[in-house]
């Protein structure tokens, strides 16, 4: 019995000695390791490892050629795995450490497309909009003759829609509860006269978020909100709130 209980802690100790080993056989490796690392575990599907091997590339070689093209790769895998803000950091790790002036284009191009995928429910996300929106303008201003200027004005399009949108449920809401100033001032916020809302139509939501957000005009639950200012917004415009 006691020459079992002696074979058991010795391989219990020889478990943990090789666990300990193998750990501490990870770092002072050369950068083409690390960045072999990242590939293969990116290529199994394993983003939160390769962002490990990320940092030990760039803590033990900051100077490695292999760095830059090891950070896009880290991005454009987090926007396929639908990861927007870590996309998005990988992204201004590029641009504020080894883009040039071609490559900060196509990587600012990246990130109006992380922040666009990243919206697909405009009357959750209004800020985010807003912010994507300022992206995509300060890219058209800086980069006009850009072969991305396309693909950045249609993104930009569609946002200027959901804004608007956004803003044209809210009017919405208050007229069917009787605030005409409050709908006016929604519809006054950033208007596109060139949308016709005779011919948007609107997004469908999923029934089971329709029954909880409604389908931007009304909602099933509407009978049960009590026409109180406790339940309209801090901007609801009233009489006593205009200054004569």
């Amino acid at each position: 019995m006691k020459k079992i209980y002696i074979i058991m802690t010795l391989f219990a100790f020889g478990i943990l000695f090789n666990g300990c080993s193998k750990e501490v056989d990870e770092y002072n490796k050369p950068a083409l390791y690390w960045y072999g690392k990242i590939i293969e575990s990116i290529s199994n599907g394993n983003y939160d490892k390769a962002d490990d091997y990320y940092s030990s590339l760039q803590g033990e070689h900051i100077g490695s050629p292999l760095l830059p093209e090891a950070t896009m790769i880290l991005a454009i895998a987090h926007m396929h795995n639908e990861e927007y803000l870590l996309t998005e950091h990988f992204l201004n790790e590029y641009i504020k450490r080894y883009a040039n002036a071609n490559e900060i284009e196509f990587a600012e191009y990246l990130k109006i497309k992380a922040k666009y995928k990243s919206l697909p429910h405009p009357r959750r996300d209004q800020v985010f909009i807003q912010d994507a929106i300022k992206e995509a303008e300060s890219f058209k201003r800086s980069h006009p003759r850009s072969m991305y200027y396309p693909l950045v004005d249609t993104m930009l399009t569609r946002l200027y829609l959901g804004n608007a949108y956004f803003n044209e449920s809210i009017a919405g809401l208050y007229e069917r509860i009787d605030k005409p100033k409050s709908a006016a001032y929604y519809r006054d916020l950033n208007p596109q006269p060139w949308i016709d809302w005779s011919k948007v139509e609107p997004a469908e939501d999923p029934w089971y978020r329709e029954w909880f957000e409604g389908d931007g005009t009304s909602s099933w639950y509407a009978f049960l909100i009590p026409d109180t200012k406790s339940v309209v917004s801090r901007n609801t415009v009233s009489d006593e709130n205009i200054t004569k």
